[in-house]
């Protein structure tokens, strides 16, 4: 299942407030540190970044995924489906992983907030770290809050209050708009959203990605 933009925009009042409950202040109980970051310095904004991949860059077969890190279906891709794309193909070689940033915006915060924050753990602590933040990022979607982001930087390796001042400010916006600008130009209507080979799948589940790689294999 994929959210699509006319889906956000009938519910757009729920998700906001959802997004708004669901933050954490301080701990709560809840095991995420209260980062207290000063994040009033201006950043430099970035405009160009590589492609996050893991698996093989020069394998012959490419999965590329769009997604919008507030988009609970693209949670369920990341926690429930990809996890056994990553041990069958990814991990052994097998293919080209590539993440695509779709910012519909399901929220207009945390939407491009996290991504602009993940892509600034990839800027500084290089593709693994960017995966390993979106992992945690996404177990955190329904609750998102600056605090999280920091976490999910931080268990990633990375600096939590680089990525909250990232995350604020919008240092890599011009990298996200720009995956975002490629996505409608390949057609791209909802999140998650998978090709393999350049080819859309026609729904983002294990089975139905499996059965396109070995097509394409």
């Amino acid at each position: 299942m994929r959210t699509s933009r006319r889906a956000v925009l009938s519910s757009v009042g729920t998700a906001a407030s959802i997004g708004v409950a669901g933050c954490l202040g301080g701990d709560g109980g809840s095991g995420i540190p209260d980062y207290d970051c000063d994040t009033s310095s201006s950043t430099e904004s970035v405009s160009e970044l590589p492609r996050p991949v893991i698996g093989d860059p020069e394998a012959d077969v490419t999965v590329a995924v769009f997604k919008d890190f507030a988009c609970p279906h693209c949670a369920t891709w990341e926690l429930e489906e990809s996890p056994t794309i990553e041990s069958e193909y990814v991990d052994p070689g097998i293919i080209r992983y590539e993440h695509w940033d779709f910012p519909i915006p399901v929220h207009d915060t945390w939407s491009p907030g996290v991504a602009n924050a993940a892509r600034g753990v990839q800027d500084r602590q290089g593709d693994e770290a960017f995966f390993a933040f979106a992992k945690t990022a996404f177990e955190h979607h329904e609750s998102y809050s600056w605090d999280i982001v920091g976490y999910a930087a931080e268990e990633a390796g990375g600096d939590p209050c680089s990525a909250i001042r990232d995350g604020e400010s919008g240092t890599y916006e011009a990298v996200v708009s720009a995956d975002r600008e490629a996505g409608v130009g390949r057609g791209v209507q909802g999140t998650p959203t998978v090709f393999v080979n350049g080819e859309p799948v026609s729904a983002p589940t294990a089975d139905a990605v499996s059965t396109a790689i070995e097509n394409a294999r």
